[in-house]
């Protein structure tokens, strides 16, 4: 069959094309979902009339067209204007038509946004935003430095804002906790270590909770966000999940004594296999699996004694590990079968932060702790809306109620135990 091989100067045009067609395709969408949402807004408002008759709400033409840049390059965007005459009754004011696939005054897509804490985190300076971005991007409005500079500080007082803000009717039944590392580039201390909680709330939802930086992972600094935390109105939450190696499990049974706790089995997995010689690392991997995944607490605790009878005489140092944290290892089995997967590893933060942790060994990182605690916690905002809720959201609030459950099953109470 013949086949036509494009030179280089084909494949660049050809490359040039592609660009211009997503380029043209997002500009002819974004101005049809534009028609689309005033068409909408003004069909809603037909039946507004004045004294004469005559529509009060209709369309005005077009704005002056702005460029706006978005993933697919920078395209220049003519919205509709609508002309609304209705009066607001509680204001007394006009009522204005206000875009929500198009906001006044934006000019970057929020994706955009989410790329330059991204990139400044993983080491990109500042000066040089510009010259990596301007052509990918098709230009270099809203790139500068000054710009990413005053992101910058508008990043960091949000982060304060958010630190310093109200709990009070947020329950968090479930917490996951975690420090996480990076380099900084200028200052005595080269790095710094973030505390993370991450909450399920009463129907389902994950929240960040607080984020701040401390002394590597000590019990003291943990004990000090804890504190603040319950200052401003947090509840105890009824199971914490995290690593064995954090300072966090002394400062909460001091700060929040009632809840439990629930050791990462991921991990617990990795350390222990460090501590076995490579030969028996995937028999040592089958067998903690029979633990994880046993159908019941019973099931479990034989497994983790069939792993100490096999392993414990020639490796004890790793059948250790697992033995001193067993209560802790198997606690999630108190708890609904359908959240066992969300409770046995701290992955709504690991996964987050898995690509930074990747780069920060080969990036020098952000350039101050503020900067660096401010760009982390963009990071997590941008990465909270993506997150789904827990399996079976519904019984979050049966454990905040002090429900029983056996082995993930819930344990119904009789009349007399209710009446009692």
């Amino acid at each position: 069959m013949l086949r036509i091989v494009p030179d280089g100067a084909a494949r660049e045009e050809l490359a040039f094309t592609i660009d211009e067609i997503c380029r043209l395709g997002a500009q002819r969408m974004l101005a049809v979902a534009l028609e689309v949402e005033v068409d909408a807004y003004v069909k809603a408002a037909r039946g507004s009339r004045d004294e004469a008759g005559r529509a009060l709400v209709v369309r005005n033409g077009k704005a002056r067209p702005r460029r706006v840049v978005t993933g697919a390059g920078a395209i220049e965007v003519t919205a509709p204007r609508v002309n609304d005459r209705r009066i607001e009754e509680e204001t007394g004011e006009r009522s204005r038509f206000r875009s929500q696939v198009l906001p006044p005054y934006v000019r970057k897509s929020p994706k955009v946004a989410e790329v330059l804490p991204l990139l400044y985190l993983h080491g990109l300076s500042s000066l040089d935003f510009v010259p990596a971005l301007a052509e990918f991007f098709g230009t270099e409005a809203g790139l500068s430095a000054s710009v990413i500079a005053k992101l910058t500080k508008a990043w960091t007082a949000e982060a304060e804002a958010f630190a310093k803000r109200s709990l009070k009717g947020k329950d968090f039944v479930y917490i996951w906790v975690d420090g996480i590392h990076f380099k900084i580039r200028l200052g005595e201390d080269d790095r710094l270590c973030c505390l993370v909680i991450v909450g399920v709330r009463a129907d389902g939802t994950k929240e960040l909770v607080a984020i701040t930086d401390g002394y590597r992972e000590s019990a003291e600094s943990w004990a000090e966000l804890l504190r603040d935390c319950k200052k401003r109105g947090m509840r105890a939450p009824v199971l914490a999940v995290g690593d064995g190696a954090l300072g966090f499990w002394a400062a909460v049974r001091d700060v929040f004594p009632a809840t439990r706790h629930q050791r990462d089995w991921v991990h617990m997995t990795a350390n222990v296999l460090d501590c076995l010689p490579k030969s028996v690392q995937p028999a040592a991997r089958r067998a903690i699996t029979e633990i994880t995944c046993a159908e019941n607490k019973a099931e479990a605790s034989k497994a983790l004694d069939r792993f100490v009878a096999e392993f414990g005489a020639k490796w004890p140092k790793a059948t250790q590990k697992i033995t001193k944290e067993r209560e802790a290892l198997l606690a999630f089995y108190d708890f609904p079968a359908e959240h066992w997967i969300h409770l046995r590893t701290s992955n709504a933060i690991e996964s987050t932060f898995a690509p930074v942790r990747a780069r920060t060994d080969v990036t020098k990182g952000p350039g101050s702790r503020a900067a660096g605690l401010a760009m982390v916690f963009k990071l997590l905002q941008a990465a909270e809306g993506r997150w789904r809720k827990v399996n079976a959201p519904h019984l979050v609030a049966l454990v905040r109620a002090g429900a029983t459950f056996v082995n993930g099953k819930l344990v119904e109470r009789s009349e007399g135990e209710d009446a009692a």
